[in-house]
């Protein structure tokens, strides 16, 4: 029931073949009202199809896998000027063995060159969906950027130090939440909403690698985060909130 607030047009999902961005393209085809397209992309790896593990059965769904580290995972799919209204850009990678913020924006270079690509990319294709929609109010239901960000960027918590330095994951989230709040000054006169989330500790690939397990499933946490963004509105533009809508510190 509370993701029928949500009335949008079309999203893009990347990272949709599994774990949290899976599940917000299985969300989103379930929603009582979908949206009347879902683009899901992810980085083809090895050349694996994951085409089957994107269940739904809609015609509203359509699939796109990118050649590794393609920045632009997701551009050759949208087709005929269609108007976005959410852009989901779902990155999670952790690399344990490295510390160092160059080695790993050297060698996944699309952590933070990925979102602002693809967010330069969509630009007319958001304006064009906020331009259509009535009033001016931002929310998710007329243009939005969500940023998939995590509270191990958070300078002032450094969530899980205990659990895991993994120095260059957190440096990379936190550059990406300053690029969410660059995003919600620069597209803020042309109607689109930014914001950072951090999605909890789910139950994932990646969060489960360790020795203990972590409190939150993608499903719950999917279903928080689209509560989150029924209810976003202009104060909440260039924010880091968490899947329950609690505001994380820089």
């Amino acid at each position: 029931s509370d993701m029928g607030e949500l009335h949008i047009r079309s999203v893009l999902v990347t990272g949709a073949n599994r774990g949290i961005g899976l599940g917000l393209v299985q969300h989103f085809l379930g929603m009582p009202n979908p949206p009347k397209w879902v683009f899901a992309a992810w980085q083809a790896e090895q050349g694996a199809g994951h085409e089957e593990a994107v269940q739904g059965g809609s015609q509203s769904l359509s699939l796109c896998a990118a050649p590794p580290a393609s920045p632009l995972v997701g551009c050759g799919t949208v087709r005929g000027g269609r108007m976005f209204t959410v852009l989901v850009p779902n990155v999670a990678r952790r690399v344990r063995s490295w510390s160092s913020l160059l080695c790993y924006l050297h060698a996944h270079p699309y952590l933070l060159s990925s979102p602002l690509l693809r967010s330069q990319a969509f630009l007319p294709l958001l304006k064009k969906a906020a331009q259509g929609s009535p009033g001016s109010a931002l929310s998710c239901s007329k243009a939005a950027i969500v940023n998939m960000s995590s509270s191990a960027g958070s300078i002032e918590d450094v969530y899980l130090w205990h659990f895991g330095h993994v120095v260059s994951y957190r440096c990379s989230k936190a550059a990406l939440n300053m690029l969410t709040k660059c995003q919600s000054l620069g597209y803020r006169e042309h109607g689109v909403l930014c914001v950072a989330l951090h999605p909890g500790w789910v139950q994932t690939d990646m969060g489960g690698s360790g020795s203990q397990k972590p409190p939150v499933t993608v499903d719950e946490s999917v279903r928080g985060m689209l509560k989150v963004l029924s209810s976003l509105s202009e104060k909440e533009t260039g924010t880091f909130l968490d899947w329950e809508g609690k505001v994380v510190p820089w």
